[in-house]
């Protein structure tokens, strides 16, 4: 027995020291411990929770205004006829020939003579004296001399 005590104790000493020393040089976990790690989830989340409130604010802004705020094609028609009526009311009597917007035929529509003037200044000459022709029934040299004032 005292043979194999003196096989196995420095073989259990052997051991010992080499599991010692495997510990020892173990590369130590430099990653974060956990505390930091719930801090960075946390993080994380509120981010993500955060980012999901813009998107809905944003989304109901955008549909509060799309219902407030009248669309630019409506804003340019009411303007038109804020401009018509003033046009009217500062020249009482005068009638629609008074504005300038009298179109051939006797016609008066101030929506139609704004936006042929806008084509007009847009260079869309032709498509002016298209409508033009189309609304107010008016042969071509009459529209066009009326398009070319404008």
């Amino acid at each position: 027995m005292g043979d194999i005590l003196m096989v196995l104790l420095p073989a259990g000493v052997l051991v010992a020291v080499l599991w010692t020393l495997t510990t020892a040089l173990r590369p130590r976990d430099t990653g974060t411990s956990d505390a930091e790690k719930y801090q960075q989830d946390l993080a994380r989340r509120s981010a993500a929770h955060y980012a999901e409130q813009v998107r809905l604010a944003t989304a109901v802004r955008a549909r509060l205004e799309a219902n407030t705020r009248p669309s630019q094609n409506e804003q340019q028609q009411s303007q038109q006829e804020d401009h018509a009526r003033a046009a009217l009311r500062a020249r009482p009597g005068a009638g629609a020939a008074a504005t300038g917007h009298t179109l051939p035929g006797g016609l008066f529509d101030p929506q139609l003579a704004m936006q042929l003037q806008t084509m007009a200044r847009d260079g869309h000459r032709i498509q002016a004296i298209k409508l033009l022709r189309q609304a107010a029934h008016t042969d071509l040299a009459t529209a066009k001399k009326y398009v070319d004032r404008l």
